[in-house]
């Protein structure tokens, strides 16, 4: 017998919608991202802005400057971020550098490897969450050149080792990307940052009950993209 305190899926989807609209609203208070039009807050056009942020990271005309504790005034009273972001917890990936953007702008997830499948329920729960309550409708699996995690993932599958604490799980997480890309032409670290990215998005267009929902219907679109450490430049796919 279903319990009658059970909202179904899509009774659920709805009503996170108007959370993330009473968010957005805060009582009438302007928070950081609420500014921003509901035109230019649909999937397509919030990854242009973040491009064309990324362009100016490129071109050395990023327009946020550094801010001071008083400056954080505004984004104290509340959020509503353009897009959820999950990136690798690298220490030279920073996405609101990477695309330009204020504090407020992006909700981001960091974790080594920028992985989803595998990471438990606190990584899931956080990109829904943001697409839930803080109404972001893009989202970005952002890989990057050079990542430690995947790097040490094809080695320890290649040397079949042993790995202490969680490090294993870290690398089992990351296996299907190190499998799909082996024998492809190219370098093959490379290859296997792209297929990482890859699969995480695929992983996150059938994330139920709340994710595929909203991509079902087309209000979220999840896109790839990876970093170049050397030049600045974000490459989106899928």
């Amino acid at each position: 017998m279903t319990s009658p305190n059970l909202t179904s899926r899509r009774e659920f989807v709805q009503l996170a919608g108007l959370a993330a609209g009473a968010v957005t609203l805060g009582h009438g208070a302007v928070v950081c991202g609420a500014d921003v039009p509901a035109s230019e807050r649909k999937p397509d056009a919030v990854l242009a802005r973040l491009m064309e942020g990324n362009r100016r990271f490129v071109n050395g005309q990023s327009t946020r400057a550094g801010r001071k504790p008083e400056d954080f005034a505004r984004d104290a009273k509340g959020q509503a971020p353009l897009a959820a972001i999950v990136a690798c917890a690298d220490s030279r990936v920073a996405p609101e550098l990477i695309f330009d953007q204020d504090v407020g702008e992006l909700f981001v997830v960091r974790v080594a490897g920028n992985i989803f499948s595998g990471a438990g329920p606190i990584v899931k729960g956080s990109i829904e969450f943001a697409v839930a309550e803080l109404g972001c409708r893009l989202i970005m699996v952002l890989g990057h050149s050079q990542c430690g995690a995947v790097a040490a993932a094809i080695k320890h599958i290649d040397d079949e080792d042993a790995l202490p604490g969680s490090i294993g799980s870290l690398v089992s997480a990351i296996r299907p990307a190190v499998v799909a890309a082996k024998g492809l032409p190219g370098d093959r670290l490379n290859n296997t940052i792209k297929a990482n990215v890859q699969k995480c998005v695929e992983r996150l267009n059938r994330l139920d009950p709340i994710v595929s929902e909203f991509v079902e219907t087309g209000q979220v679109k999840v896109v790839g993209g990876t970093y170049e450490l050397s030049t600045g430049q974000v490459e989106i796919f899928g």
